[in-house]
């Protein structure tokens, strides 16, 4: 018997949510203003919360996208967002209820995947996450910063005002496309969320011969001191998509022609990202750390291991283990055709959040296998997995 319920949020306790997340996640002391700047991106739909004595103590929130998996599909998926609990009420289930009834809720609306951008990354791997995408931090020191004589040209590059970028950008990441592996689609919901954020930096789009084919987002940071008078400024780049290389080696050009800066700094890139490349002194481009990025969870497992593609080999038998969602629990034939439920022996056993992380191909089977997160049970099981699993670099490079 638990002291609290878990029921959908109504659309007139928006706005308690709100400033209730806000204390849980320790934000900024928030105020009406920012309650009118950001509550259209703060929608009642798809929002849980949990009530005791009838005040809300806890909130998991979710928006429906399309996420890219190997292979090209777009897959439904729910973005997970908003979780948090008060902090009088942790450790009492709170956080179990609500992430289980959002599960369900995902598998109800028939969506196969759930992610989520992970604030603590000892909490979601017990509801079946996993670490599915990876990504770094780069620091460019501008006065070393110059581009190599065959490192490709663009077109134009030009800013765009606040205005401006919250109508062009929207289309241009659509016709840009999620296309890696992890990169998920960004609806209205999103956008006006983010939209406010754009007034507080800068927004620059490059045109291509076939029109507007990338962009930037990005604001500056004054590193001037009482010591460090002369100091140049820092450009940290919050989002940079482009549609081809000729696009994305542009926008790096321009960042790090901008006057009176020092170094450009750039989290949340792939792994690949290849501005370092471009750079006659490649050590000008310095990665500074490497995080976890997307965590993913597959809702249905039968459902999202047939919606990705995968490489050739021989099949594999999977017995995979879901506590949350029992009905996942079961082993599954792989192949490079298809994908089945199976009464045949498995090959390798796994819990459903290590099968998240092999999911999008950023961990290879048997390189989990050798850490104890994958039980073989047939000598070439992980050989076989490898094939099948392998694939590209994936990132997803939207916050939510």
């Amino acid at each position: 018997m638990t002291d609290f319920e878990v029921r959908p949020l109504a659309e007139g306790e928006r706005r308690e949510a709100f400033f209730m997340l806000g204390r849980a996640l320790h934000f900024p002391a928030l105020d009406d203003e920012t309650w009118e700047r950001r509550g259209a991106g703060f929608p009642a739909e798809r929002r849980f919360g949990a009530f005791a004595g009838g005040e809300l103590i806890g909130l998991a929130g979710s928006a429906a996208t399309e996420l890219a998996v190997p292979g090209g599909r777009a897959v439904p998926a729910a973005a997970v967002d908003g979780v948090g609990v008060r902090a009088d009420h942790t450790r009492r289930g709170v956080l179990t209820a609500l992430m289980g009834e959002q599960l369900r809720d995902c598998a109800r609306r028939g969506e196969p995947l759930a992610a989520l951008h992970a604030s603590e990354t000892a909490i979601y791997g017990r509801f079946g996450y996993g670490i599915a995408t990876r990504a770094k931090t780069l620091r460019i020191h501008r006065a070393r910063a110059a581009f190599r004589a065959d490192a490709p040209a663009g077109g134009r590059v030009r800013l765009v005002p606040p205005e401006e970028a919250e109508k062009v950008l929207p289309a241009l990441y659509h016709r840009i496309g999620p296309r890696r592996p992890g990169m998920i689609a960004r609806g209205a919901t999103w956008w006006r969320w983010t939209n406010p954020r754009l007034r507080e930096g800068m927004v620059a789009v490059h045109t291509g011969p076939d029109g507007d084919d990338g962009f930037v987002a990005y604001r500056s940071e004054n590193r001037q001191s009482f010591t460090e008078p002369e100091a140049g400024a820092a450009l940290v780049v919050r989002d940079l998509h482009a549609a081809n290389m000729a696009a994305r080696a542009a926008l790096w050009r321009f960042l790090l022609s901008v006057d009176l800066v020092a170094e450009v700094r750039a989290p949340n890139r792939p792994l690949d990202e290849p501005v370092g490349a471009m750079l006659a002194d490649p050590r000008a481009c310095e990665t500074i750390a490497v995080d976890d990025g997307l965590w993913l969870r597959l809702v249905d497992v039968q459902a999202a291991l047939s919606a990705r593609s995968y490489g050739t080999g021989a099949p594999v038998v999977l017995e995979v283990s879901d506590p949350v969602l029992p009905e996942n629990s079961g082993r599954y034939s792989v192949s490079a055709d298809a994908v089945t439920r199976t009464d045949a022996p498995a090959d390798l056993r796994l819990d459903v959040d290590v099968l998240a992380m092999l999911y999008l191909g950023d961990q290879r089977v048997s390189g989990l296998a050798e850490l104890n997160r994958i039980h073989v049970l047939t000598d070439d099981a992980p050989a076989r997995g490898d094939a099948l699993f392998g694939s590209g670099i994936p990132w997803c490079g939207t916050p939510f």
